[in-house]
Order: C-alpha cells, then structure tokens, then sequence
C-alpha cells in the first residue's frame, strides 16, 4: 500500500522549516544558529547501515546512521547583529558547532561522499574553510548531532583533538552465513532488553573495523596533522587544563553479546601532551552483570578538574553497584593529581548515589549531586577536595519536585579552555524552569554560596514565555534568550534584566497562521481520592459551546510515577507558549474540529518498589475524571472520546482499551503491550517479572486482548531501537486482537525507529490517524490521499 498524504494544509505545516537550533559562544559575543530539516527524505534512513554493538553505523560514511539533516550555520554578533549565513557546500549534513575557547572560532563537521570532513568557521567574518585531508569518525566519539568528543578543541585553542578516520570508509563485504551461537552459564545479566547487539564473532570484527579511528592533534591553521598513538576503539579524548597531559578511553576485547558498546571492556589511559602511556587509570572488564537500576563498578566519570593544572577525579560504587545493598556509603568521589606516581587519593564519601558534579573557579570545589533512590531524593553539595569535612548542602528536594526546583548552575568556558560554573566572587547563577501552579515561568536566579541567600534576577512575564540562553557579553545586566508567546512564534532576543530594552535577532515567521486563535487553556481537577490532575485543553479557533455544541475528545497522555500525591499535582507546562506543531503532536486534531486534551496527567503514586500493583486502577481513575472534568464543561461528547500515546503512552492505552469501557478509539504509537518480553524491568518498575508475576501479568495488555472492543490503531516503527519497545510487540498484539474478533488497524512504517522523522512516515502516520478518529468518532475530515494524487482544497 502506498504511503497516504493528509491534506494540503497538514502538508504545508509539516514542510514548514523548524525554528533553528542556538548555540552560544564562550565569551558570549556570538551565536551560531543550526538550521536543519525536520523531515528528511525516507532516502536518508533507507541508506545502508550495519546494527552492531547498540549502534547503527553506515559503512560508507565511517560514522553513525544519518537520520536528520542539519543543513546549515548562520552567526549573529552580539548584542545587535543580524544572522549571516556561512557559505558551505550545497546538498551536505553539517554538524553542530564546537568553539575555541577565543569564542570566535568554531569547528564542525561535514559529511561527504568520501567519508566525514572537519571544517573551521570564523564567526566574526562568518567565513569558514575545510581542514584539508582530514577525515574522522564519530562511530564511538559521539551523536553526530551533539558533536560529541569526535573533535575538540585544545585548551590554547591553537589545535584540534580528534579522532581520525585510518582510512576511507569500504563497503562492507558480504555477511557471512553462520548459526548464531550464545551460551551462559552462572551469569546473572538483568539488564534492559538492548537491541542492534553483536550476534556474532564476525559481528565482533566488523565493529572493530568500523570504529577504529586514530588518534590526532591538527593545526588547522597550518594544515598540519599528528599522530598521537595507535589506532584503537577511542570514545574519548581531552587535554588537561594546562595541556600537559591527555586522557584516553577505549574500548578493548573482549566484547559482548549481551550489553552494548558502553559496557564493554573498556580502559582509560593517562598519557603525555604527545601521546606516551604514562599511567593506565581504569582496566575495566565487560559490565554484563550491572545489577538492576544499578552502576558497573569500578571508576567512573573519570574527568579532568577544571580548576586545577593537572589533576583527574572519578567517582567508584563501595556498594557493588547494587542499590539494593545497604550500606553507609554507595559512593566515593577520588582524586589523582600530577605527577600521577601516587595512590589516588580518596577524598569524598557520598551517602547516596553519584550522579556527578560541576567544577567551580576555586581549585578543588565541586558541587556533588546524588540521588537516593529510596526517598526519590536529589542533594547538591558545595565540596572541597582537600577538606571533604566542610561540605555544606546547597539543594535539597525530591526528585520529583516541580515547584521547588532551585534551577541548574550556568557554566562557562574561560579563555585558558576550561569550564567552570560561571561565577562572580561568592555568586553563582541559576537557570530554572519556574513551574508553578499558574503555569512555567522559567527565571534567572543569583546565588550567594556565603550564606545561601538566593535573588531573582529575572523571571519570564506571565503573558509569554522567555528562556534564557546566557549573559550577552560581559554585561551581567543584558541576557539572550528565546522569546514566544500564544500568538508568538520563538525568536531570539537581546534584552536588559530590568526590562527597559529589549533587541529581537531573528524574525521567524508562524509556520500555521490559522491555528493563531486557538483556545489553550490549563484544567486543574480531582481524580476522586484527593489527587489533583492536569491537562492542557486545545479547542478549535472561534468555538463557542453554547453555539456549536459538543465537540470530540482526544485525550492524549504519558504516564509518570511520583511517590507523593503532592508533587504529582504540580502544574508542569504553561498555556504561554507558541504552540507549534511537530509531527508527533496531536493538536493537529484541532484543525479538524476536535478538542485536545494535551499532557493529561496518568499519575502512578506509591511506594517506589509497589507502585504498579495498583497501576490499571490508578490510570483508570484520571482516564474518568479527564473525559468527566471536560464533559461538564459542556466541552466533550463523553460519548466521542479517544485515547492515544506514544511509547508508554501507549502501553497506557491499550490497558484502558483492555480494562474500561471509556473510550470509543485509541491510538497507539511505538508502544510494548507484553511485560514478559521486558522481564527485567520496565520504566521505573523495581522487580522483575519472576518477582512480580502477576503484576506483570496484570499490566500486559497483550494479556487482556480479548477484552480490548474499541477499535485500536496500532502504528510502529519497523527499526525501532528502543529498549523493549520491539515491532513484534504491536504486531503480536494486532494478532491477539485479530484472533479474538477485536478491530484494530496495524500500520509498520519502514526504516523507522522509535520515534518517526522521514518526511512520508510522517505524512503517513497522521494521515492514518486523523482517517481512524475520523472512522470511529464520525467526524466529518478531509480524506487522505494516497501519494502521488493530489489533496483537495484546504478543509473548511
């Protein structure tokens, strides 16, 4: 069948360029704008890739598998410039921007027929020119979108780190035929259901082939390139602050069957500026038996101290990684100063787990964040190295604290190349998202870490929605931000603290003018137990109920678990906002005369090891108050209400569909509907399946087919790389359905992963969903039409 095209208007917002990606310069004087494409062609994601080891590689890049295409750079000079865009080859995928510490240079990447160029941009001319003869891979040095480690700049700025390519990038020979043979045996891996893994040795040797690179120091002034040590499986490379010294990882054989690339045998090496082997920090074997929820032991985080010439600090489990254990203390944070001859030295005992730490200016001060896993807990700690005794705690809150969140520190990059949280004296400055029970308002915060007083310099206006992206320049009274608002679309500007100027960079235009009057509005309920419940209500533009009646509901939700009722309440979002449309939104039901209750909270509240024996009983009590708060309204036709989610989202309704009779359709997108298939856990279930049976058995939908009487769509991606959420969970599904007697609609779309971007799935995904509403709710639509044909006239 071929793919289905929506109507013309749908198309048109679809095709619409996204607002661009920013990206901020250490000095904050410039800003590079990443353009790229939405929607790419279903061309890209059918190229040729190999899964090995929880990736997917395509051979003849040397790099990871393209699914998006960022497709230009633009720089703006700060405080008033206008974007200027970089001339670079046409028809290229660039990569995001990595700065020189100056904050006028930057690097990226460009891919090519012949594998993955690096460039050097200058943004004050808003120039930039290829590093001749250079080719790298990013297979292990990170998400080609982020930039990862695959190329970084040297703290003096003068040189490059990368990693290079050892030679052009070869299509891969042909597989051989051989059984796939695994064995166990006393082995206790009670990890997540990973997917793309090596299957066999073979796959093993195609792996090390396609993610060795070498490692590199390149002038890109001079052209020159060095070599700094043998090929090898490097994920990482960084120079110390004061360049002196290098720090190495890389994977080493063995590998495994059962656990992707991170977990293999991996090892972390300290070397010279030029590449000798001076210490080998970490020798870690393959971490297969991490317990559930847990950490590999040994060290960790292995970093450099930022404010510090030449010393490395890494976090180690005292509790075996398990946070089952009960002991005094699960981690140790250690220290390895230069010359690197002596012991490393423990300095700090932290009480819960480890979740990392910012560098601050002074030499030796961390702040140390962890988290018990028991209390759903996060405690930030102000620590010194050399007088771990005089920690003082700085946050404090739950973990699933909305209201209370003090905001995360800003960093900065310092002319030497190191990064450190941006400070002046004592102060520090906090950006957070400012929830509160009228809605986001995110705000910039100044910290006195002398006696924890905190003032707020800055919050978002009620009647938009502004987030700041950093200080513009050394003026501590002038910040850069995205400003938006309902009628708004995101913009950059430039704007003084105390609001008596402000200076708009860019000029994006709305992408789907016609949904400037739709009504957004945020419900605050009861779910019937004292619970508070909430969702954002999307009506049709120029919908009066007393006029036009009742409309169509579609309750759209993700599920989260929270270990009190009273933060599960909390308002999290705001009405303030643009609402532009993504393909994954289904506010694209409101073109169509419905109304949309958007992120309805599906709170599951108890205790953390318990919370999902009552799981069906708690979804179906705010599934009945959302349709009953908006039916007495006079809003909804209780009726014509459906369901839909994506991922656990989806697994959300299809257990409504199974467990109540609410719901006249559903929606189901990229979801796992059989717990036994994730039998080790799943989201932030506890126990596993042979621990909890009949909980397992009691949320598989799969199990409750036969009860499932609305019609259900079922739509997936026929890659899907995410954890659990394998295609045969919807088509198993679709067949216990099929066989039953339900109806249910299954829709696979080919080359996708877990969450759909090439520009026909998505066509085609919203095509079949507003044609499946339209079926089963009997609301009069545009007819899709399949592709090639043309769409009729915009809907009226």
């Amino acid at each position: 069948m071929a793919y289905q095209i929506p109507a013309s208007d749908i198309v048109s917002i679809i095709d619409a360029p996204p607002t661009p990606a920013a990206s901020l310069a250490p000095g904050r004087r410039f800003v590079v704008l990443i353009h790229y494409e939405s929607h790419p062609p279903i061309t890209l994601l059918a190229r040729p890739y190999l899964a090995l080891a929880g990736l997917r590689i395509d051979p003849a890049l040397g790099g990871r598998q393209r699914t998006r295409r960022m497709t230009g750079l633009s720089v703006i000079a700060l405080p008033g410039g206008q974007p200027r865009r970089i001339e670079l080859p046409e028809d290229r995928s660039v990569g995001m921007p990595v700065w020189a510490p100056d904050g006028r240079r930057f690097a990226f990447t460009v891919d090519e027929p012949d594998g993955i160029a690096v460039w050097v941009a200058d943004a004050q001319a808003a120039v930039a020119a290829e590093v001749p003869g250079l080719r790298v891979r990013d297979v292990l040095g990170g998400d080609p979108t982020s930039f990862g480690s695959t190329v970084r700049w040297a703290r003096d700025g003068a040189t490059l780190l990368a990693l290079g390519s050892p030679a052009p990038p070869e299509p891969p020979s042909s597989e051989p035929i051989e059984p796939r043979t695994e064995e166990t045996s006393g082995k206790r891996t009670q990890m997540a259901t990973f997917t793309d893994l090596l299957g066999t040795d073979a796959d093993a040797d195609l792996f090390e082939s396609l993610a060795t690179t070498v490692p590199l120091r390149v002038d890109p002034e001079a052209g020159t390139v060095a070599k700094l040590g043998d090929a090898g499986l490097y994920y990482y490379l960084s120079e110390s602050p004061d360049g002196t010294h290098l720090l190495a990882c890389r994977l080493r054989r063995p590998f495994s069957f059962r656990v992707p690339f991170p977990y293999f045998s991996r090892r972390v090496e300290l070397w010279t500026a030029h590449g000798q082997l001076e210490r080998v920090i970490a020798d870690l074997p393959v971490s297969d038996e991490v317990p559930r929820h847990g950490v590999p032991t040994g060290p960790r985080m292995v970093s450099w101290e930022e404010s510090v010439p030449a010393s490395l600090v890494w976090t180690e489990a005292l509790d075996g990684g398990d946070p089952m254990a009960k002991v005094e203390h699960r981690d140790e944070i250690f220290r390895l100063q230069a010359p690197f001859d002596e012991a490393p030295q423990p300095c700090i005992l932290v009480q819960q787990r480890c979740l990392g730490w910012y560098d601050m200016a002074a030499a030796g001060q961390l702040i140390v964040t962890e988290h018990d896993r028991d209390r759903r807990w996060i405690t930030s700690r102000l620590c010194d190295l050399a007088a771990p005794g005089d920690s003082r705690v700085i946050f404090d809150h739950s973990a699933d604290e909305a209201y209370l969140d003090p905001g995360t520190p800003m960093m900065t990059v310092h002319p030497d190349g190191t990064r450190t949280v941006l400070q002046d004296g004592h102060q520090i400055y906090l950006r957070g998202q400012g929830a509160s029970p009228d809605g986001d308002r995110p705000f910039l915060d100044r910290l006195d870490l002398s006696d924890l007083s905190t003032q707020r310099l800055w919050r978002s206006p009620g009647d938009a929605f502004e987030q700041v992206l950093g200080f513009a320049g050394d003026d501590r009274g002038s910040v850069l931000l995205w400003h938006e608002s309902r009628t708004e679309p995101p913009n950059l500007v430039v704007a003084r603290l105390d609001g008596s100027a402000a200076t708009q960079l860019t000029f994006f235009p709305d992408p789907h003018p016609q949904l400037t009057g739709m009504d957004k509005r945020l419900l605050s309920y009861d779910r019937g137990d004292g619970v508070r419940l909430t969702g954002w209500l999307h009506l049709p533009p120029g919908y009066d109920p007393g006029r036009d009646g009742s409309l169509p509901l579609l309750i759209w939700a993700y599920p989260l678990d929270y270990g009190d009722a009273a933060t599960a309440g909390q308002v999290r979002g705001t009405t303030e906002r643009f609402t532009r449309l993504t393909a994954s939104d289904p506010i694209w039901f409101v073109l169509r005369g419905y109304a949309v209750l958007q992120g309805a909270t599906m709170p599951v509240i108890g205790d953390p090891e318990t919370m999902n024996d009552s799981y069906v009983e708690q979804i179906t009590a705010a599934a009945a108050a959302h349709i009953r708060a908006v039916a007495d309204l006079g809003i909804a036709d209780p009726g014509r209400v459906a369901v839909g989610g994506h991922s656990y989202g989806a697994f959300m309704t299809a257990n409504l569909l199974a467990h109540t009779e609410l719901f006249a359709a559903g929606i189901a997108r990229s979801g796992a509907y059989n717990r036994s298939l994730t039998p080790f856990g799943f989201q932030t279930e506890r126990r596993s399946f042979w621990e909890a049976a009949e909980v397992y058995d009691r949320v598989s939908p799969f199990r409750y087919a036969d009860k499932i009487s609305a019609p259900l769509l079922l739509i997936h991606g026929e890659r899907d790389a995410n954890s659990g959420t394998f295609p045969i969970q919807s088509e198993r599904l679709f067949q216990a359905i099929q066989g039953t007697g339900g109806t249910a609609r299954l829709v696979i779309l080919p080359y996708e992963s877990h969450g759909y971007v090439a520009r026909e799935s998505v066509l085609d995904m919203l095509a079949e969903q507003l044609g499946w509403l339209e079926r089963w709710l009997a609301v009069p639509s545009m007819t899709s039409q399949p592709a090639g044909t043309e769409a009729d006239e915009d809907w009226e």
